[in-house]
């Protein structure tokens, strides 16, 4: 199995809507789900910086569409968090509804990274979010966070299932699952292994 390593990434900028994303035909990776999950974390780990998205103890601190450029090859793309936020109804059903625009329209999408936190039984909004993914036919895979909190594997193995049983109800299968830590790495190279053999699978331009 072949490293892959990131050397090169550029902010590109923040953008309120996907009509305003810079024109181009990069292949674009969104990464989405609950405030809180640990979203900036785990982008932080796979890019190898340490403040490339920003990490807050606060929810909802992702506001607009947050653009990367990964090694000239892919676009990272940070999606604001959704559920609670310590702003209005009005402003956090715009963030959703800029989240949904995006990955419905957006021309160069080719996966979601959905993130649901490991540590808890399955959330209303998850499923909801997910299912939604599903009715729409948009590619997504799941990604479990914050594995480095159980303290034993069988632990970890017990709850992750718990959530694949609550999806299944719904679901004949389900996408890629990856199980992450942005504290211990965990995750991060299967990850990144799958956007490239993704991104090598996509017909040339």
């Amino acid at each position: 199995m072949s490293k892959i390593e990131i050397h090169d990434v550029v902010f590109k900028g923040s953008f309120p809507r996907y009509t305003a994303l810079p024109e181009g035909d990069l292949p674009a990776y969104a990464f989405v789900g609950r405030s809180n999950v640990g979203k900036s974390s785990l982008i932080n780990a796979l890019t190898g910086r340490k403040k490339l998205a920003r990490v807050s103890k606060t929810p909802g601190k992702t506001q607009l569409i947050n653009l990367f450029e990964v090694e000239k090859e892919w676009h990272l793309v940070d999606l604001p968090g959704y559920g609670y936020a310590k702003e209005s109804k009005k402003m956090r059903k715009k963030w959703d509804q800029m989240v949904r625009n995006y990955l419905q329209h957006a021309p160069n999408l080719v996966l979601a990274f959905v993130l649901v936190d490991s540590n808890i039984p399955l959330q209303a909004r998850d499923l909801e979010f997910i299912n939604w993914l599903g009715e729409k036919q948009l590619p997504f895979a799941l990604v479990f966070t914050k594995v480095d909190r159980h303290r034993k594997r069988k632990d970890r193995e017990a709850k992750i299932n718990a959530i694949k049983s609550g999806l299944l109800e719904y679901w004949t299968d389900l996408p890629a699952c990856f199980e992450v830590s942005a504290i211990r790495g965990d995750g991060k190279e299967e990850i990144l292994l799958y956007i490239d053999t993704l991104n090598h699978s996509l017909p040339s331009s």
